[in-house]
């Protein structure tokens, strides 16, 4: 049995095996998630819960996504989502969440725009959700289920917003060289 031991390998089956190890690395890891800042606010009980059961509330949502670099392929990716229920002029709550994660990312660099701002937030939504939603319950309102999101079409708004600002800089500069006034947009 010891005369097995010493198996001899080539530096070609080596190389091959640490290339194979190399190849299957995941395009796409999540190593921590985390709540960066949590808020929640219910300026207006107990006054508003009566008015609740009469009225109807608007809840409006805001999401927005950012992401920054730490070393070589990974990645923060933190997803802030802001609510605020009122019933007319009252504010009965406000929830404000901020909750990250970071990921190693395996990609062609052509790829980690789309990946960072679609792929990560969509893997942390339901977790950043059930936070929102557990938020107001505990705050004694009703849960605040937050409906799907398509992350893709707010990738492509980005882009889209990005182009026409580039546009609207280039055709400005334009204007004030040929003595417009070249103020379409206060920004």
């Amino acid at each position: 049995m010891s005369d097995q031991t010493e198996t001899p390998t080539t530096g070609d089956a080596a190389t091959g095996a640490a290339e194979s190890s190399g190849e299957t690395k995941p395009p796409l890891a999540v190593s921590a998630q985390y709540i960066k800042d949590l808020s929640f606010e219910a300026p207006n009980t107990p006054a508003v819960l009566g008015r609740m059961q009469r009225e109807s509330p608007e809840i409006g949502i805001n999401i927005d996504v950012r992401a920054a670099g730490l070393q070589d392929g990974v990645y923060e990716v933190v997803l802030h989502i802001k609510s605020e229920c009122k019933i007319a002029d009252a504010v009965a709550f406000i929830v404000e969440l901020s909750y990250g994660g970071v990921f190693t990312i395996n990609v062609p660099a052509e790829q980690i725009q789309p990946v960072l701002l679609i792929e990560c937030p969509r893997l942390l939504f339901p977790f950043a959700r059930n936070i929102v939603a557990d938020a107001a319950r505990d705050g004694g309102f009703p849960p605040l289920m937050l409906g799907p999101v398509d992350f893709i079409s707010m990738y492509r708004n980005q882009l889209q917003k990005q182009e026409e600002e580039a546009e609207s800089s280039g055709s400005a500069a334009g204007a004030e060289s040929s003595g417009g006034d070249g103020a379409d947009k206060a920004d």
